[in-house]
């Protein structure tokens, strides 16, 4: 679409955190085949922006803190020195430009190229997700809360496979799904790690730490997700965002518990066939995909070895000890805002466990009762209405407030 010399042009938002930061290192290996115009992040990470930049010769740097932009431009030109290239002048408008604030990171995701990569954490990652889509640029989705938060304001705007998922459960569904018709799908399963607390009873979650919830037996993920995954809210927001990109019933979505984490997720046909995609835990494979769907770029990781003696497991969830899942699905269930409410609800119950303020167990029991609170006092006078941006954020922030409230 708007290849330059060849390369599929990109754009990285959240390029100093996890996703971004594994993006840049594929693209770095294949510079053949990408070329990245612009990058977004938080601000807080001066020298690792300035040093992306740099290094991938970016036109546009944007960052949600405009007080780190005098900051970012001196590290450039510091890095630019350290390389022994010319200072950048910015004040020329064929310069490298470094703009701030949550407008700046719009206007970033709004320019057409090939792909926006959405790798923001959280619910700020939403105006990206619509300004990307209003674009018309492919969207690589790793901001799977925006998705969630807009529901239909998203797939609305979406056109027939523009957005790609980057989550590695989602991204083994849409490759599974490529072998058969919609109409031969009978049912999507999600595989779950079980986190750090996988066999537990409840009582031996009251006393989890902040330390050990960090610890994730599989994946290296930021502090949101990671905690996530430790109470499966994650796997709940990733059974809402198969629900909105595959468009397949609620009831026809299951999450399994799989310890090694090769399989990433499967496909149930109608003739009883199965199809898994597996590879290593390695999120550089999905990502690579996203950034080049639906082709497949060498030398992005090593493969499972076959040869090797090896065993899978899968195990039900056990719903009395991680009840994230049906919170998530009585918000599912309710559509509408009830989703943007649940995953607000669960980012302000997240911070408070980091801070001390709530238990582990906590978390969960807010978001539930935020949640209900929704469903039972507000989503009934909201029914019927059209989804506005507007609406979005006041939902939004009816679950924070909420949770907040809650918790005292």
């Amino acid at each position: 679409m708007h290849n330059v010399n060849g390369k599929r042009e990109i754009v990285i938002c959240g390029s100093t955190g996890s996703i971004g930061t594994q993006a840049l290192a594929i693209v770095a290996g294949h510079p053949d085949a990408f070329s990245v115009l612009g990058l977004a992040a938080g601000g807080s990470q001066v020298e690792l922006i300035a040093a992306q930049a740099v290094e991938f010769n970016v036109a546009h740097v944007a960052v949600f803190d405009s007080s780190q932009i005098a900051p970012i431009r001196e590290a450039i030109n510091a890095e630019r020195r350290r390389r022994c290239l010319a200072d950048i002048d910015f004040t020329r408008p064929d310069q490298l430009s470094v703009t701030g604030g949550a407008q700046a990171i719009e206007d970033l995701a709004s320019i057409p190229v090939d792909v926006v990569l959405n790798g923001i954490a959280g619910a700020a990652g939403l105006r990206a997700t619509l300004a990307a889509l209003r674009a018309g640029s492919t969207l690589a989705l790793a901001n799977k809360e925006s998705l969630i938060m807009g529901g239909p304001l998203v797939t609305a705007l979406a056109a027939p496979g523009q957005i790609v998922p980057v989550d590695s459960e989602h991204s083994a569904l849409a490759q599974a799904l490529l072998s058969s018709r919609a109409s031969e799908v009978q049912r999507l399963i999600l595989t779950a790690s079980g986190g750090p607390f996988r066999g537990r009873t409840k009582a031996e979650l009251a006393e989890v730490t902040v330390e050990q919830a960090l610890d994730h037996p599989t994946w290296s993920m930021g502090p949101l997700v990671t905690i996530n995954s430790a109470t499966m809210i994650n796997k709940g927001l990733e059974v809402i965002e198969a629900q909105l990109l595959f468009d397949v019933p609620l009831a026809s979505i299951d999450v399994v518990v799989h310890p090694q984490s090769v399989v990433h997720s499967m496909v149930e046909f109608v003739d009883g066939s199965t199809i898994a995609q597996a590879s290593p835990p390695d999120m550089r494979i999905p990502i690579a995909l996203a950034l080049d769907w639906p082709h497949r770029r060498d030398r992005i990781a090593s493969p499972c070895d076959w040869t090797r003696a090896t065993q899978w497991e899968f195990f039900p969830v056990d719903h009395d000890v991680f009840p994230a899942l049906t919170v998530a699905r009585t918000a599912a269930r309710a559509g509408g805002l009830a989703p943007a409410v649940f995953n607000a609800a669960d980012e302000v119950a997240v911070q408070a466990f980091i801070d001390g303020e709530v238990s582990f167990l906590g978390i969960v029991d807010t978001v539930a009762a935020v949640v209900d609170t929704y469903v039972a006092e507000v989503a009934p006078g909201e029914s019927g209405n059209e989804i506005s941006l507007d609406r979005v954020l006041e939902a939004d922030r009816f679950g924070r407030l909420t949770a907040t409230a809650l918790l005292g």
